[in-house]
């Protein structure tokens, strides 16, 4: 943790509780601690909001031939007119290795070659937003949190659980619900410390043991074998530090929120309104800096009134599959913007906005029907340095995952490459 990130209250949590000073009356103290609170700098954060089965291009591409910050907003984004000087819509981006029409999200944050691995039919990488949590989030009770939709595969997602994968190319399971997603937030564990304690270092025997039985094999292993078994030992490491993290915050009580407990079973367009909700909640209580949410479509459609299969959709032409895309893509741009409204209106102690510090992408590894070239993306927020109110259109095929590593170092992450990344691009640069 770097300086200006250690502050007074990581350093009482990092002690494995908090200690605070009493709520004094007198206006003078609450005058000194509001200004020492202001006077701190403020977190960055970062969010990723990835969907399936692509836009209707037609109607939410802004002209390629009109850049700068005059470019008209096309339809599929009018919705977001009042937040125009606060997101860049960027063309021209791809993931060269990407060669699956129905994969929306799969290497959307990876930028990675599926063959990469000898003899496998399948790899995948670290995501971005996992760099970014091994940095901002040591300070907060989750490193990251994602949000994801019961059902990737129906949402034009493929492979994962998430929009996340770990630095080993595995998958991060993901909270698919609303009210799942607030439990785990704010919802403190009604076992008692005693016994939460107790089963940590259960945990730990187990995992102890586990490791002495896989030491003693280690010897007689082949070369295949072995690596097999390094792999095993990366997995357990990750094991061991989210128990370390866990035993850090555990007589730490989470953070309240004015948010009501969801409704079960809630879907389509209320369920994504909620999880934005939740995504506010969490980065103003600084419950977590870094958030996916791999989003729900065929859901969405349904709670619009459209029966068409979101499959179905995307093959348009004219008639009802396109009104239904494009109904799909303003009702998506209208939850956008009410999510960037809630994130303009918190204000953060020095007087600045939640979204100052924030910095929001949006988009799918799809363009449209089974193109994966021209992936749309929105970047908001203040967050990572990067330049707003503009419609950029870079070179054909320009690397998406150098978008990604230019974010990374706009947030203060150092990194040489992100998946097929070919260095900074200083036209996203503010």
């Amino acid at each position: 943790m770097n300086n200006a990130s250690f502050n007074r209250r990581q350093l009482l949590r990092a002690a494995g509780t908090i200690v605070a000073l009493p709520a004094f009356e007198s206006a003078g103290f609450r005058r000194f601690a509001s200004a020492a609170e202001a006077r701190s700098p403020r977190p960055k954060r970062a969010v990723f909001l990835g969907f399936g089965w692509g836009v209707t291009e037609e109607t939410w591409l802004p002209d390629a031939n009109v850049t700068g910050a005059d470019y008209v907003l096309p339809s599929g984004l009018a919705p977001l007119a009042r937040h125009q000087a606060d997101f860049s819509i960027v063309q021209g981006l791809a993931n060269k290795f990407a060669n699956e029409a129905h994969w929306g999200s799969t290497f959307w944050l990876t930028g990675a070659n599926r063959y990469a691995e000898p003899g496998q039919s399948f790899h995948n990488s670290i995501s971005v937003d996992q760099v970014v949590a091994e940095q901002l989030g040591q300070g907060t009770r989750f490193p990251s949190i994602q949000l994801s939709c019961p059902d990737g595969v129906a949402n034009g997602h493929g492979p994962g659980l998430s929009l996340a994968w770990d630095e080993r190319g595995k998958p991060l399971a993901g909270l698919d619900s609303p009210l799942r997603a607030y439990h785990r937030l704010f919802s403190d564990d009604s076992m008692p410390l005693a016994r939460r304690q107790a089963l940590l270092a259960e945990k730990r025997s187990v995992l102890d043991a586990v490791l002495a039985d896989a030491r003693r094999v280690q010897r007689v292993l082949n070369r295949t074998d072995s690596a097999k078994l390094d792999e095993y030992f990366d997995g357990v490491r990750d094991i061991e530090t989210r128990l370390s993290k866990d035993e850090q915050w555990m007589t730490v009580p989470k953070a309240k929120t004015s948010l009501a407990e969801p409704p079960s079973g809630v879907a389509g367009r209320d369920e994504i309104a909620l999880m934005y909700d939740l995504i506010v909640a969490a980065l103003q209580t600084d419950t977590t800096r870094v958030i996916t949410y791999r989003q729900p479509v065929t859901s969405l459609l349904s709670s619009l009134g459209i029966k068409l299969a979101a499959h179905d959709m995307t093959h348009y032409t004219t008639g009802e599959r396109l009104e239904a895309s494009q109904r799909r893509d303003v009702a998506q741009s209208e939850l956008l913007a009410g999510l960037l409204d809630r994130l303009k209106a918190t204000q953060e102690p020095d007087g600045s906005s939640l979204l100052d510090h924030t910095v929001l992408a949006y988009g799918s590894n799809i363009r449209t029907v089974h193109y994966l070239d021209n992936c749309p993306l929105l970047l908001a927020g203040g967050g990572a340095g990067l330049k707003c109110g503009q419609h950029l259109v870079l070179p054909k095929d320009t690397p998406l995952a150098s978008v990604w590593l230019t974010l990374l170092h706009g947030l203060g992450v150092e990194a040489d490459r992100h998946g097929d990344s070919t260095g900074i691009m200083k036209e996203l640069q503010a």
